[in-house]
């Protein structure tokens, strides 16, 4: 389709050009581009997370007609040749026969969610939209990674966590605190890039279970992130490269006071009148009592 062959070189060309050179109209592709999926679309994304889920809390025993009976039982019906098809869709087999091979999660290999972001880092609301994000710090020997969950209504850093690991339990340490702290409902939106860490079935179970929509950017555009992107720039300018951490807990240091005592609490953000995050959001439910 012409105008998903617009989307994918968004930001490279102007899109005015990108639609002239395929003969069709900039109104059409906006149009295109801001429609809602179907209700069976939805549906069908709803069943997908449920077979991902069960695959994964059974520890990948279950194959089709054991993860049918599981969701019909759990109130969600579904035929089996639909969760057989789901299960290869997304790379799931069962280690339950001879020929069964070790693969990594089928997420981790096909998983990724649409850009329902679409770039738009404005939220009218708390909890309405989150980004989250990895990046790295050096030590005098090695490095640790930082992962944190930023919401976009107040660009307030709501959850993150540190580690000398990259992994998928390094990115939901960071979302277990941001969702302990918030008032999380069904349809928030949590933005990442298609890393595999935010791609395994693990994480991704999560967010089903909180009804979270998942979003992702478009394969190596990292502005479709560019939230977060900013905040790491900015916390390595201002703390990160005016130090230097021979351990990991040095690091630890160094992030909580950027973080929790400045960041969040003092430093005023140009997106939200030069206000702190937290001062942003005092000023909100002090309007909405």
């Amino acid at each position: 389709m012409k105008y998903a062959y617009v989307e994918s070189l968004r930001g490279q060309h102007a899109i005015h050009k990108m639609c002239a050179w395929l003969g069709v109209s900039r109104s059409g592709y906006y149009k295109w581009r801001n429609r809602q999926p179907s209700e069976q679309a939805l549906r069908r994304e709803q069943v997908r997370q449920a077979v991902i889920l069960v695959f994964e809390q059974f520890k990948k025993r279950y194959g089709a007609p054991r993860i049918r009976l599981e969701l019909n039982e759990a109130g969600i019906p579904c035929s089996l040749n639909h969760v057989a098809r789901l299960m290869a869709e997304s790379g799931l087999k069962a280690r339950n026969g001879k020929h069964f091979k070790f693969y990594p999660s089928g997420n981790a290999i096909n998983h990724v969610s649409e850009n329902l972001l679409g770039r738009n880092f404005s939220a009218s609301t708390p909890d309405e939209k989150w980004v989250s994000d990895i990046t790295y710090i050096k030590l005098e020997h090695g490095f640790v990674y930082l992962a944190v969950v930023m919401d976009l209504f107040s660009r307030q850093i709501i959850g993150w966590a540190l580690d000398t690991s990259m992994t998928t339990e390094l990115i939901i340490e960071a979302f277990e605190m941001a969702k302990a702290h918030r008032n999380v409902k069904p349809g928030l939106i949590l933005h990442s890039d298609r890393g595999v860490q935010y791609r395994s079935s693990e994480y991704q179970g999560k967010l089903y279970e909180q009804g979270i929509r998942p979003s992702m950017s478009r394969k190596g555009n990292c502005w479709d992130n560019a939230a977060v992107e900013s905040f790491f720039a900015r916390m390595k300018v201002e703390s990160i490269y005016a130090e230097r951490f021979l351990t990991k807990e040095d690091a630890y240091a160094c992030v909580f006071e950027y973080i929790e005592l400045f960041y969040n609490s003092v430093r005023r953000h140009s997106t939200i009148d030069y206000k702190s995050p937290r001062q942003f959001e005092e000023d909100y439910y002090a309007q909405c009592a």
